[in-house]
């Protein structure tokens, strides 16, 4: 695909989830779009089920500095090249619940969201039938009001069923997991064959990404997509009121700008905060669009509660999808544990399939064996292991933020830094949540126990949405407050984190501000 050198109406910063939904949604309502994408060119011919390329599919651009208590894990959870981190997500794809968009109001925690559930449903539903989500709506009784799945849910193997005997000797309920997997044949994609690669990018194009949902859209409707293109700063008019494209660098290491009508800041969270403050201007002194003071604040990353068993019985742990076969969301509530101290919502996303080594491998779960006894653990595991994880809430804090390092990256941007520290009360229900997911395995009959560390698990915040310009970054379209031509995609977005995984959300929030800009373009852009 050929660049254009003259003005377009849309250029977007990055190709990921958002990226690729926004840039299919505005191509196909006539916009001329392109896509400039930091990492290298890929497409599913070069997807290899394999550990190895599920790490090349990682952040591999320029270094992120991490600092605080509980550091984000910008590597892990990041991706670089087409399709970003979308490439190498599990495709759990639940919903967030009605009291997600109200915590402040509520619960007199956190922020509110500057719309409801209600207001969200619709581009919910949308997507799930573009994109195909495979789940059992009447076993899933935590589910807010929405429309059936597309497709029957994910089958159960025989690890899932081992676990599940856990959930209901407690009490406890468990449906199939809600996976934008296909599970039959679905506009054209195959069925999953339930190999257990997910991380790797699903070549066959079973999985729900960007290489196989919106970027063909998006091609199909003109719009054009350049890898190896670094984006470096937002250029905007004279008088600050209006972005006018961006500057990136291209694989020559050439500087080149990019001019457009409306530009769609869609790169990995924390890239959308470093890339505004470091387009500070005369008239946008402290970062662009950064009046409220709010811009790369409230970074927000989910703790996983690893919880991981042996079993005497054969687990088949091998089998089925990476995200998981079975979830549990009886934790979805605020203060389910409060007598613990602890304050938030979580799931339990049960029976992942495993394999034996690298990064969410059977063996990394034991790092402190070695030799003789990792050898024979291995043996063990590779017939009886077991596992799940838990997505806990994280509350927003404004000094877990998103600000610039003194360092510059090879074009000369200063990298960015990050700094998390896991709010106390979150961190109280990490911990119950464990201790609750060590009593199922116990209750399940596993004959050996034993927990992760704290993991961080997705980012969100830094570009936080609201109602009012004084306390938040974008409004509740993804529009700058300060600049109503430079819009906001993705996670970054998120007032709150809720319990639950961000990518379907993601979506539908890109669904809404598409459909948002093509009805009110005129007004936008100057």
């Amino acid at each position: 695909m050929t660049l254009p050198t003259e003005k377009v109406d849309v250029v977007i910063v990055g190709s990921g989830a958002a990226g690729s939904a926004m840039a299919a949604k505005l191509a196909a309502g006539g916009k001329q779009v392109v896509i400039l994408e930091a990492g290298p060119e890929r497409g599913n011919r070069d997807l290899i089920s394999s550990g190895i390329w599920a790490r090349r599919l990682k952040w591999n651009g320029e270094s992120v500095v991490e600092d605080g208590e509980n550091p984000v894990g910008h590597v892990f959870n990041a991706g670089y090249g087409i399709g970003g981190s979308a490439m190498h997500h599990f495709a759990v794809w639940p919903r967030m619940h009605e009291e997600d968009f109200e915590m402040r109001s509520l619960y007199d925690r956190g922020l509110d969201w500057p719309f409801s559930y209600a207001d969200l449903q619709a581009h919910y539903d949308q997507v799930q039938r573009e994109s195909g989500i495979a789940g059992d709506a009447e076993k899933e009784i935590w589910r807010p009001p929405a429309e059936p799945y597309p497709m029957p849910p994910v089958p159960r193997f025989a690890q899932g069923s081992v676990i599940a005997r856990g959930f209901d000797k407690l009490g406890m309920h468990t449906a199939p997991l809600p996976l934008a997997v296909t599970t039959r044949e679905y506009n054209g994609r195959e069925a999953c064959i339930w190999d257990g690669w997910c991380g790797a990018g699903c070549p066959i194009g079973a999985l729900a990404n960007p290489l196989i949902i919106d970027l063909p859209i998006a091609f199909a409707h003109g719009a054009v997509l350049q890898a190896n293109a670094t984006v470096s700063r937002i250029l905007s008019n004279v008088t600050g009121e209006f972005v006018t494209g961006v500057e990136f660098n291209n694989e020559a290491g050439e500087t080149r700008q990019l001019m457009a009508d409306l530009v769609v800041l869609a790169a990995f969270t924390v890239q959308n905060p470093r890339l505004m403050l470091a387009s500070a201007n005369d008239k946008h002194p402290s970062g662009l669009a950064n009046s409220s003071g709010t811009l790369g604040k409230f970074i927000m990353s989910h703790s996983a509660a690893l919880v991981y068993g042996l079993f005497d019985e054969n687990t088949s742990c091998h089998l089925g999808a990476v995200g998981g076969q079975l979830v549990n969301q009886d934790g979805y509530g605020k203060n389910t544990h409060a007598d613990a101290g602890a304050f938030g919502s979580y799931q339990w996303m049960i029976a992942q399939a495993v394999k034996p080594n690298d990064l969410l491998g059977m063996a990394t779960t034991r790092p402190d064996l070695f030799g003789h006894d990792l050898h024979a653990f291995m043996q063990d595991a590779a017939h009886g292991f077991a596992g799940m994880t838990a997505v806990i809430e994280d509350l927003p804090l404004a000094e877990n933020a998103v600000t610039l390092s003194s360092t510059l990256d090879r074009f000369g941007t200063p990298l960015a830094r990050v700094t998390h520290t896991t709010h106390a009360q979150s961190k109280l229900l990490w911990q119950a949540v464990l201790e609750e997911g060590q009593a199922v395995f116990k209750a399940a009959g596993a004959r050996e126990v034993w927990t992760g560390p704290q993991a961080a698990m997705h980012i969100m915040g830094g570009t936080i949405m609201g109602q009012d310009p004084a306390h938040s970054v974008c409004n509740t379209y993804g529009q700058a407050h300060d600049i109503p031509n430079l819009v906001i995609a993705g996670a970054g977005l998120f007032p709150t984190s809720a319990g639950v995984n961000p990518t379907f959300t993601i979506h539908a929030l890109a669904a809404r501000s598409s459909e948002h800009l093509l009805n009110h373009w005129n007004s936008i852009v100057q």
